[in-house]
């Protein structure tokens, strides 16, 4: 349950957040998860704390207390202890992309400047193959491995050997809070990966004016990839923060059979997975003939809602009991979501908030509330920031400009690339939108993103896709420029992969019924079907293509 009244505690470190969790939640169940037999296993604040300093004094012992630490591989149990650890200690802590490319892996952990390096069994193969490489790490330790080989050791008997090492060099560990303490490097749609440096002074501020702004509950569902700040710093550290119970999913395929499992209160999910659950109740409720019973229901409870009573569990118990019957809150970022998306878990009962950040602010700029809850706004920024809009032109939409505690601290080696979006304290997202009479801040699209026609119309192609997606047939959908001889964009096209096979002429005259409020020069004139998805980054963005 929601604790009544809770302000969230104002913390200095990540090593205060850890040491406050012990001292006022030891007892309580910090993770669950399955083990090899499928049995859940739930570990407490204290046994969590505890092995994070073993594996702080084992890190210590083999002289890589201030280094930079590595993680590759599954969401697990033990990369949360090497996460937390690293966060404590006077090092650096850096993520990687477990699906990265070979080219991209072994990119990120030279230029990251990795010392140590924690994997899972499935990169092992790798790794060696790639040892002559990756020559400055000086030790790969092994989540799965019982025995030590060579430079290639154990976790398990590394944490073992840390439990009987005196602790003190590691609980004295201390690195400035703004210099850097993770370094993410970032799995955009277009470009290379730049390394983004983060302070600890940011990632405690993400926690306590996330907590200011939003809320939390007991029991959390942790879904998304922990090399993403959106689930390791929103989720995990916040979630730490306010003493919840967060339970591991296993598998992306196992997050329906989890939620009814774990029953949790709260999950933080992406746009595709909330689209996919939404997607899903839709068809199963069209299968079977209940779309009528869903719209009385829904229109029964708002009446009932505007005269105090609250009767939305009851009315929609199939659908809640489908998500383990006790979730309250999905918090949604890393994309726009379709507005009849929120509307419809808003409707049901269960809050749905969006949010908007970029990994350089730590990520989170802004997000809606229970009290101010408009699913097409990405709600209100958080305490610490101050946002602008960058000229804005007549309808108020520019670029968007953040300054404050959770702006990172830059890229890492790359000063040019720096400057070119930070000035005068103020971060250059490169991402688009305004802010309306009420103060909430409103995504139109990426900078990048942006179609000029020839008739100097400004597009942005991301509000066009959200009403091609709202066709039942389509699953992902671009929408980009066609380009005359001389290269000027003259008009749009729509390339579009559906669940099932359709034929152009439908296509088409779909796309024109699902854009006829809009104004002519934002119409499509082209439609291109797709047999297979789009290619995607990590965090399952489609890759835009730019010529």
């Amino acid at each position: 349950m929601k604790k009544d009244n809770y302000t969230p505690k104002k913390i200095s470190s990540v090593r205060e957040l850890m040491e406050l969790a012990r001292a006022e939640a030891g007892n309580k169940i910090a993770f669950k998860f399955k083990n090899e037999d499928d049995a859940i296993v739930s570990v407490t604040y204290d046994a969590f704390y505890n092995k994070t300093q073993w594996l702080g004094a084992a890190i210590c012992s083999l002289g890589l207390g201030s280094s930079h630490i590595a993680c590759v591989g599954e969401n697990s149990y033990n990369w949360l202890t090497v996460y937390l650890t690293a966060l404590q200690s006077a090092g650096v802590f850096l993520p990687v992309d477990k699906d990265l490319p070979a080219a991209e892996m072994l990119h990120v952990l030279t230029a990251g400047k990795a010392d140590i390096l924690f994997y899972d069994e499935k990169k092992e193969d790798f790794l060696r193959e790639h040892r002559e490489e990756l020559q400055r790490i000086k030790y790969f330790v092994g989540f799965d491995r019982d025995e030590d080989d060579g430079d290639f050791l154990s976790y398990k008997k590394l944490v073992k050997k840390g439990k009987g090492l005196d602790l003190s060099e590691f609980k004295s560990a201390k690195r400035d809070e703004h210099e850097m303490k993770m370094l993410v490097y970032t799995s955009g749609t277009t470009g290379v990966a730049k390394g983004v440096m983060l302070t600890e002074h940011n990632l405690v501020s993400m926690v306590y004016y996330g907590l200011m702004t939003s809320h939390m509950y007991d029991v959390g569902l942790s879904v998304l990839p922990y090399h993403h700040t959106y689930e390791s710093v929103v989720d995990i550290l916040a979630g730490l923060h306010y003493h919840s119970t967060i339970c591991i999913n296993d598998s992306i395929k196992n997050v329906r059979k989890n939620l009814e499992l774990y029953k949790p209160d709260f999950i933080y999910l992406v746009p595709a997975f909330a689209e996919a659950f939404y997607n899903n109740i839709m068809k199963n409720i069209k299968r079977s003939g209940k779309e009528k019973t869903l719209k009385r229901g829904i229109a029964l409870s708002k009446s009932l809602l505007k005269v105090g009573i609250d009767r939305r569990r009851e009315i929609f118990a199939e659908i809640h009991n489908s998500f383990g019957g006790n979730l309250k809150r999905i918090g949604c970022g890393g994309a726009p979501i379709r507005g009849e998306i929120a509307d419809f878990f808003n409707d049901i009962g269960i809050v749905f908030s969006n949010g908007y950040g970029i990994t350089e602010c730590s990520p989170l700029v802004s997000l809606t509330t229970l009290k101010i809850n408009k699913p097409h706004t990405a709600g209100v920024r958080l305490p610490c920031l101050e946002c602008r809009i960058d000229r804005p032109d007549e309808d108020g939409i520019g670029e968007i400009c953040v300054k404050g505690d959770t702006v990172m601290k830059g890229y890492y080696n790359a000063p040019d690339k720096t400057a070119e979006v930070m000035k005068d304290g103020w971060f250059y997202t490169g991402d688009y939108g305004m802010i309306d009479k009420e103060g909430l801040l409103v995504i139109t699209g990426r900078k990048k993103n942006i179609i000029v026609l020839t008739n100097g119309k400004n597009i942005y192609p991301e509000e066009i896709e959200e009403y091609i997606s709202g066709i039942d047939y389509v699953c992902e959908v671009i929408v980009s420029a066609i380009k005359n001889e001389h290269g000027s964009e003259t008009g749009l096209k729509a390339e579009i992969y559906p669940y099932t096979p359709q034929s152009e002429e439908k296509v088409l005259r779909d796309v024109k019924e699902a854009l006829s409020e809009l104004p002519s020069y934002k119409h499509i004139s082209k439609i291109i079907l797709r047999d297979e998805p789009f290619e995607k980054n990590s965090t399952n963005k489609i890759k835009r293509k730019y010529n």
